[in-house]
């Protein structure tokens, strides 16, 4: 085991609407009964934009949804049924029809090993565990940050959409670590505030094949959606800008321990960008890991954990740092590097 020298320098619609027409009918079987129908002239924004992220914003659905409802020929472009990966064009009329779904709730829950690292009349810090969405989404059914947070009786903020009221931000479901969630308006403001212009510091450790060459560097690619897949995310030339710092601070025989710190915060970023330069996240079978490394391991996701977040606090405007310890399975599966 060869320990390396720590800390790298930081660089750090315009739209119509029109409800059920009575002279409109749906295309597919799939759409009927309650479906709801409307009209958009594709502002310039979107021109070249896919259809499917188009929706996203244009109807508030997710991007998963937004498939669906195309795929059931739910979408026209000038009277042409698209499909997901077509292109809109400014100025041209867009026809979606779809069934709104019943939006996602925050249900109290009881979940093990969820800890309370700071708690005040501002924001509440949490070490969220493994297997925990931040906020209740359409498809997840299993535990989140808000649903935990309502089971031990905790206030939070009412900003934001119904299901994600005090979340700033989010980690995958699949990584541990600490997230601020806040309790009061002013301080939910404020931290969107401190993400959007980059005041945050994120500090991750994560465990990757191989060695990474050089030892300490900078990955600076757009990330956007997998032209390939639904659900993942790559490196992509359309993709929105995208930065991680790493640095190593362990290498093993086949994998290598790395501090990351994120200048930008992308859906996927780390697991995406160090799948990129060929070295993936232990454990993140998803983007390429090896699956007899993960089960020799004990892995059964991939090895990622916010250890470290820095704010400016909302109320006393001091910089505040919180500190998350590794998950279990995190710790042991290092322990078995290391024999």
């Amino acid at each position: 085991m060869q320990r390396m020298q720590r800390r790298i320098p930081r660089r750090i619609r315009q739209r119509r609407r029109q409800r059920d027409p009575p002279a409109q009918k749906p295309r597919s079987g799939a759409l009927v009964a309650e479906t709801r129908q409307e009209f958009f002239i594709v502002p310039h924004r979107l021109s070249d934009v896919r259809v499917d992220a188009a929706l996203v914003e244009l109807i508030g659905v997710s991007r998963s949804y937004a498939v669906t409802i195309i795929a059931d020929g739910g979408v026209e472009l000038d009277g042409r049924v698209l499909r997901k990966s077509d292109r809109l064009v400014a100025g041209a009329q867009l026809v979606v029809r779809w069934q709104p779904k019943e939006p996602p709730r925050v249900i109290p829950t009881f979940v093990e090993d969820f800890k309370i690292l700071h708690d005040d009349d501002d924001i509440v810090v949490v070490s969220k565990p493994p297997g925990v969405a931040a906020h209740p989404s359409l498809g997840w059914h299993g535990p989140t940050v808000l649903g935990a947070l309502a089971g031990l009786g905790y206030n939070i903020a009412t900003s934001g959409p119904a299901e994600r009221q005090g979340i700033v931000h989010r980690l995958d479901q699949g990584t541990s670590g600490v997230m601020v969630v806040a309790k009061s308006e002013y301080a939910y403001s404020e931290l969107k505030r401190q993400f959007r212009d980059r005041e945050v510091k994120k500090i991750y450790h994560t465990v990757v094949q191989g060695h990474p060459d050089p030892f300490s560097g900078t990955i600076d690619g757009p990330i956007g959606r997998d032209p390939r897949s639904d659900w993942k995310f790559a490196v992509v030339a359309d993709g929105r800008h995208a930065i991680t710092h790493y640095e190593t601070l362990e290498a093993f025989a086949h994998a290598t321990l790395l501090e990351i710190e994120l200048e930008t915060g992308r859906t996927h970023q780390i697991r995406v960008h160090m799948a990129a330069q060929h070295h993936p996240c232990v454990g993140d079978t998803v983007y390429g890991a090896d699956p007899q490394l993960s089960m020799r391991l004990g892995l059964e996701r991939q090895w990622l954990h916010a250890v470290e977040l820095e704010i400016t606090h909302p109320a006393s405007a001091k910089r505040v740092s919180f500190q998350s310890e590794y998950a279990v399975d995190l710790a042991e599966a290092l322990e078995r590097l290391v024999v």
